[in-house]
């Protein structure tokens, strides 16, 4: 965490991955974020992974940092308050991310009304406000029918990591960040709409794919093997998958050196008439002449002379690991590095957690903060934000429209 942004207030009213990744961006450089909940959690808020007595480590993974409030918004005076907590004046507050739908008490023409300088972030499913998650929205853009192996038939094969959750939630926060900027030279507020799906279509335009498949048509599936370079997984003689990735020629070179290719390789490109090293775009198309010798040469090697071989050329090669593994063992990917600190969780369980991941030259992390037990902050953001008196904070609570941890 850094105290970059420290002066802003942000409020959320979110659920599930990119919109509370976005609010999670901001908190870790230093933002106040002010998550709205309602009193027993939102649909998320007993997401899998969850601990031993079922408490999400999914939630609190993604609201660390967070102050809570609870609030029954199912009942008119919980949504004026939440409106309240929107709408708050100041100067670095007004600013509010959510997923809620478009219409409604959350709208943004209706919160505008109570300060007109707002700025909403309203993260979307479809562009039309249908909703959408991140495996719906990658099922219907194709990319299920451009993973795994080629004999997988026509079934599609879903991919584990949700990247346009992901990738949205990044997004948002920047968006954020530049309608604030925006609004600190105008004066003008306005919403930000940003839809999984356009993230998702914008992404694949961007990488050259929807031109493409506009020339060529869809891209089959090509398994583990790189598209338009080399690489592929092989196994070593003592049972070890390894990845191999030759982009550049000099990636290239490094890789045939190490494995003492050079000579049938070489023959490979005679008898072909192409250069493997110039071009790479014809170790794909060659590939299935080029993977049985890696295949012979990586199979006749324990992992550790290929590790010495592959280090000693500069080889972009890694292991295959399970994420315990990577965690226990890879100093690369160790716990122990300022990214992490050690916490005592809502859940009951004390486990390294993550910080901001960009290290910023001249400014000093603060400590990570654990995430907020449900409603843990409703009576003291109350009385800062709002100026409720102890009185009136204790009638909200009789009257069951609030609730603290």
């Amino acid at each position: 965490m850094y105290p970059i942004l420290e002066d802003l207030r942000i409020v959320e009213c979110a659920s599930f991955i990119a919109a509370p990744s976005c609010a999670l961006h901001l908190q870790q450089l230093g933002a106040e974020v002010i998550r709205i909940d309602p009193i027993g959690g939102g649909m998320d808020h007993a997401r899998w992974p969850v601990a031993g007595d079922g408490r999400s480590l999914y939630w609190e993974g993604l609201n660390k940092g967070k102050r809570s409030v609870a609030i029954d918004l199912s009942r008119p005076e919980g949504r004026q308050l939440a409106v309240e907590l929107i709408t708050a004046p100041g100067p670095d507050a007004g600013l509010f991310v959510t997923n809620y739908p478009q219409q409604g008490f959350l709208s943004h023409e209706a919160l505008s009304a109570h300060r007109p300088d707002l700025v909403t972030v309203r993260v979307l499913g479809w562009r039309s406000g249908a909703p959408a998650v991140d495996y719906t929205v990658n099922a219907a853009i194709g990319l299920p029918f451009m993973t795994g192996s080629a004999d997988q038939g026509e079934a599609p094969v879903n991919h584990v990591l949700p990247a346009w959750d992901l990738l949205t939630g990044a997004y948002a926060a920047f968006a954020l960040l530049a309608a604030e900027r925006r609004r600190t030279r105008t004066g003008q507020g306005q919403e930000v709409s940003l839809a999984l799906s356009d993230v998702a279509l914008a992404s694949l335009g961007h990488m050259g794919q929807i031109a493409e498949v506009l020339q060529s048509g869809d891209r089959p599936r090509y398994g583990n093997a790189l598209f338009g370079a080399f690489g592929r997984d092989f196994r070593s003689a003592d049972g070890e998958h390894v990845m191999l990735v030759a982009i550049t020629s000099r990636q290239w070179t490094g890789l045939v050196e190490s494995l003492d290719l050079q000579a049938p390789v070489a023959a490979l490109e005679a008898t072909l008439g192409v250069s493997f090293k110039a071009d790479e775009g014809q170790r794909f198309i060659h590939r299935e002449a080029l993977f049985p010798l890696f295949e012979r040469a990586v199979g006749a090697l324990p992992l550790p002379e290929l590790r010495a071989r592959f280090e000693a050329r500069g080889v972009l090669w890694s292991t295959y690991q399970t994420l315990s593994a990577a965690i226990a063992q890879d100093p690369r990917l160790s716990l122990d590095t300022p990214l992490f600190a050690m916490l005592d969780h809502p859940s009951g369980l004390r486990y390294p957690a993550p910080g901001a991941a960009a290290t910023f030259g001249g400014a000093e992390r603060t400590p990570v903060r654990r995430a907020p037990r449900l409603g843990e902050h409703t009576d003291e953001v109350l009385a800062e934000v709002l100026a409720l008196s102890p009185t009136r904070i204790g009638q909200l609570h009789d009257a069951g429209l609030i609730a603290s941890a």
